[in-house]
C-alpha cells in the first residue's frame, strides 16, 4: 500500500477539476506535502482560538474571513496572520477572487506559506477540491493479475506466471465480456469500501499471450471489448490441481481476499487439462450476482438437505 501526498504546486497544476488556482505569495512553501482530503475555514484561528486548527489541512479564507480581517485595525490584523503563520500550515485558498490584504500576502512571503486565490465562490471551491483531494490521496497498491468484467462483475484472476490468466481472459472477452488490465493491476480503494482496479497508461488495453506475444485487444476485438476501470467484486484464484489436497466441494463457506483493508470473495479454482475454466468463471460470476439478490445455492441445498434428514432420518429404511 502505498502512502499517498500531493505537493502544493499540485494543486496549481490541475487542469480536470477546474479549480483555477493562481499563486500570490509564498512560492517556497510550493513543495509543502497535503495528506489530507478534509480543508479547514480557519476563522476563529485568526480570533485567537487556535486549538482545534489543522495545519495539514488546506486553509480557505472567504468572504467571512477576509471581511473579518479589513474590520480590524491593521496592525491587530497583521498580528492575527502572523500568529496563524507560526504554524506549519500547507497553504491558503482565498476564494471569490477577493484581492488578499497586503499584510497577508507579505507574511505568506515571509513564512513560505503558499497564498492562492480562485474566482469560485467558497461552496464551490469547496466541492471542488474535496473531490480533487479525494481522488488524488486514495490509498493505492498494485497487484500482479488479471481484471475482466464478466457480466457486470468485476473479476480479479489470481494465480502464479503462466497457469492461463491471460488465456481465460482472452477467451472471455471472445464470449464477449470485456478487459480491464492484464499483468499489472492498479489498484484504488475508493471510500468507503470500494476497490477500483484499472491498467497502467503502458499497457492499457495490451494483452501478453505465451507464443503470440504481446496483443492489443482493443485494436482486435473494438472498443466494447474493453474498460478503462472496474470495481473489482470477486477474486478468483487459479491453482494448479493436487490430487492429494481436498477442494472446496459445497460452497457454504466463503472465503476472503484482503485488499487495502478491504474482504472479497475469494474462490480457489482447480486447473487440469480439459477444464473449461471460462465457464468456471462466467458460473462464479453468475452466482456472485445471484448471490447479491439474496439467493445462496450452496446454503439452500443444504437447508432442504437437512430438513429432508429431519423428516427422515440417516438409516431409516423404507418398506
Amino acid at each position: 500500500m502505498n502512502s499517498v501526498s500531493l505537493a502544493i504546486e499540485d494543486l496549481l497544476k490541475d487542469e480536470e477539476y477546474g479549480l483555477d488556482l493562481k499563486l500570490v505569495a509564498g512560492r517556497e512553501g510550493l513543495s509543502h506535502r497535503i495528506n489530507s482530503a478534509r480543508i479547514q475555514k480557519p476563522g476563529l484561528a485568526l480570533s485567537g482560538y487556535t486549538e482545534h486548527l489543522h495545519p495539514d489541512r488546506v486553509q480557505v479564507l472567504g468572504n467571512t474571513e477576509i471581511s473579518y480581517l479589513g474590520q480590524l485595525p491593521e496592525e491587530r490584523a497583521a498580528q492575527a496572520v502572523k500568529q496563524l503563520c507560526s504554524f506549519p500550515l500547507s497553504c491558503f485558498i482565498i476564494t471569490k477572487g477577493l484581492p488578499p490584504p497586503p499584510f497577508l500576502a507579505a507574511e505568506a512571503d515571509r513564512a513560505g506559506v503558499p497564498l492562492m486565490v480562485t474566482p469560485h465562490q467558497s461552496s464551490t471551491f469547496i466541492s471542488l477540491i474535496t473531490k480533487f483531494l479525494e481522488e488524488r490521496l486514495l490509498p493505492t497498491t498494485h497487484i500482479h493479475g488479471v481484471l475482466v468484467d464478466v457480466l457486470g462483475v468485476g473479476v480479479l484472476l489470481l494465480g502464479k506466471s503462466g497457469i492461463g490468466k491471460s488465456e481465460c481472459a482472452l477467451d472471455l472477452v471472445i464470449r464477449g465480456h470485456r478487459l480491464v488490465a492484464d499483468d499489472i493491476i492498479y489498484i484504488k480503494k475508493k471510500m468507503p469500501a470500494a476497490l477500483v482496479g484499472q491498467a497502467g497508461e503502458a499497457i492499457q488495453h495490451h494483452m501478453e499471450i505465451r507464443g503470440l506475444g504481446i496483443i492489443n485487444v482493443k485494436d482486435l476485438y473494438g472498443v466494447s471489448s474493453i474498460r478503462e476501470k472496474k470495481i473489482i467484486d470477486l477474486v478468483l484464484e487459479l491453482i494448479e490441481w493436487n490430487p492429494d489436497q481436498d477442494y472446496e466441494r459445497l460452497g457454504i463457506d466463503d472465503q476472503v481476499h484482503t485488499i487495502l483493508g478491504v474482504d472479497l470473495p475469494h474462490l480457489k479454482i482447480p486447473v487440469t487439462p480439459g477444464r473449461n475454466l471460462t465457464s468456471i468463471i462466467e458460473v462464479a460470476a453468475r452466482n456472485f450476482l445471484l448471490k447479491g439478490m439474496g439467493y445462496h445455492s450452496a446454503r439452500e441445498f443444504q437447508e432442504k438437505l437437512l430438513a429432508r434428514m429431519e423428516v427422515r432420518p440417516l438409516g431409516d429404511e423404507v418398506e
